[in-house]
């Protein structure tokens, strides 16, 4: 490892310093006045028309369009790399000056690559890749040539995050890399909580990132408060090889790498480009399943384009709760909404009551706290900087678990696995037809009250159990349909805790996703169905407007 830094300057003058360089490197056309800085922090809503007010026409025009339409513009010709590029940077500018939400932000570097990519279509006539020019923002844990990778940490200002000294310049994660052979092109890197063990986005380095729609770890749960779309695969699916993580030796329950997009198509595109560069063969950790697109094919012949059954229909299982925190009310009606649609097309709604998920939940955690913080604490060590306060009674430091506390963990987990496995197994039909995907919360709320966020077991469940998981946009909070039950008794403190957290006037516009989880190794059918159940809403929203 990298030896610890030996500066005396204090890790807030780091911090603050930091902040300021980023900021520096906006250019000046696009840098905010403090009246418009102002009228942010009043805004309810930074998205849509807000954040658009400041852009260009053009620029609008590129970063409201699907993914896999602007790589089709570009590989038509319609718009060019730099085009792309400029509206993405410029977008990612303004946005980080309302909302605080970026670690890197490196422009020059993005309209660079964007030139050369120009340049190379020019002269051979033809893209570079499937991913020919397309920005790809990627979280702070991925790291970049010639970019920092604090990973939230003070202490690795000016370094990479677990990347030795004299490589810190050049080194690059496999994924980034194979991302670049596909044509991608980088131009920030977004924010992360401290230790990455955290609902809420907050460091000590630029504060806190409230979620854009000013509610305020992983793909699904910033998906579900944004109203985008996510997978999060199987670990060892996609490479991890040189990403940056929270104690790294703890591979009993793996990390994984997931993709954020504004469309399904955009996941499948992003996934299966990955894939066809066979990861497997530098990254020794990934599975060597290439992309099978008979696996979407199968379930999207059996369906029109309303998501309406034609052949066998599907069996989606829906979890309305999960016997310890129940979901506030608009994510019930959520809930509720996408059963409606699935039966209105056909389907059929399997209410499901799998294993506990609080056994799921005190499995992962004990993995998480297994080496009694020591990682954690090596990197604040090197500034200095203190844990936050909501995270300082879980990561204290102390003595990692014994060995044979650690392997008693591993058969617990591996026993709820193999309970949730029969248990699946068990909601065959007549004709042994098992459910094909069971939808449930991301958490217990839309999307959260800064310091509200009270119970992650909806996640941490779908981890231990290392399933496929896509999530969707259903609905938003509404203060007319979703007022407080009075008639919901909690059923513990924790639910309580939660359930008083619920405000509807101040929930009110706030996203709802719900997760699609497959199981192991089945992101193809799982992005499929998650097709299926989006269509089916769409159609539902248009006969019952």
């Amino acid at each position: 490892m990298t030896s610890l830094s030996t500066t005396s300057e204090s890790w807030e003058e780091k911090a603050r310093r930091k902040r300021e360089s980023i900021l520096a490197g906006i250019p000046k056309e696009w840098q905010l006045s403090t009246g418009d800085l102002e009228r942010a922090q009043g805004q309810r809503d930074l998205t849509g028309a807000f954040i658009n007010s400041f852009l260009t026409p053009e620029t609008v025009a590129i970063i409201s369009r699907d993914p896999c339409e602007i790589v089709a513009l570009l590989q038509e010709r319609d718009l060019s790399a730099l085009q792309v590029a400029t509206a993405f940077c410029q977008t990612a500018a303004i946005a980080h000056q309302i909302n605080n939400c970026l670690h890197e932000l490196f422009i020059d570097q993005a309209l660079s690559r964007a030139k050369y990519l120009d340049a190379y279509f020019q002269e051979h006539g033809k893209p570079t890749g499937p991913l020919h020019g397309l920005p790809i923002s990627l979280k702070d844990q991925f790291h970049v040539q010639d970019v920092d990778t604090t990973m939230g940490y003070v202490g690795w200002i000016g370094g990479k995050l677990g990347v030795e000294e004299e490589e810190t310049r050049t080194f690059e994660s496999q994924i980034v890399t194979d991302l670049r052979s596909l044509g991608a092109i980088f131009y920030c890197k977004t924010s992360l909580p401290q230790t990455l063990l955290l609902g809420e986005t907050v460091n000590n380095i630029i504060g806190r990132t409230l979620n854009p729609h000013n509610m305020g770890g992983s793909v699904r749960i910033p998906a579900a408060f944004c109203g985008v779309f996510s997978i999060k695969p199987t670990p060892e699916r996609l490479p991890y090889r040189g990403v940056a993580n929270t104690n790294p030796g703890q591979n009993t329950y793996r990390s994984t790498v997931g993709v954020m997009s504004t469309s399904l198509a955009g996941l499948e595109l992003a996934f299966k480009s990955v894939l066809e560069t066979k990861p497997w063969l530098r990254d020794p950790s990934v599975v060597p399943i290439p992309w099978r697109s008979g696996e979407l094919e199968e379930i999207r012949s059996q369906v029109d384009s309303r998501g309406n059954a034609t052949g066998r229909p599907l069996r989606i299982g829906i979890l309305w709760r999960n016997m310890s925190v129940e979901p506030h009310p608009p994510v019930r009606r959520g809930l509720k909404m996408i059963a409606d649609a699935v039966r209105e097309a056909g389907h059929t709604v399997v209410d499901w009551e799998p294993p506990n998920q609080a056994t799921a939940k005190r499995i992962h955690v004990s993995f998480l706290y297994a080496d009694g913080a020591h990682d954690i604490h090596h990197h604040l060590k090197r500034s200095g900087e203190p844990l936050l306060p909501e995270l300082r009674k879980s990561f204290k430091l102390r003595d990692a678990i014994p060995l044979l506390e650690y392997q008693d963990l591993t058969l617990q987990g591996l026993n709820y696995e193999a309970e949730y496995a029969d248990y699946w197994n068990s909601t065959a039909d007549e004709e042994g037809h098992v459910v094909d995907a069971v939808v449930m919360p991301v958490a217990p709320h839309a999307a959260v009250i800064p310091g509200k966020y009270y119970h992650t077991a909806y996640t941490e469940a779908i981890n231990l159990l290392n399933y496929s998981a896509a999530v969707i946009p259903v609905t938003k909070a509404d203060k007319v349909l979703d007022p407080i039950d009075n008639t919901y008794v909690p059923l513990n403190a924790s639910d309580r805790l939660n359930w008083e957290a619920y405000d509807p006037d101040i929930y009110h516009g706030g996203p709802v996703g719900v997760q699609i989880v497959g199981r192991k190794f089945e992101e193809e059918k799982t992005l499929a169905i998650a097709g299926v159940i989006y269509s089916a809403l769409q159609s539902q929203a248009g006969r019952h407007p």
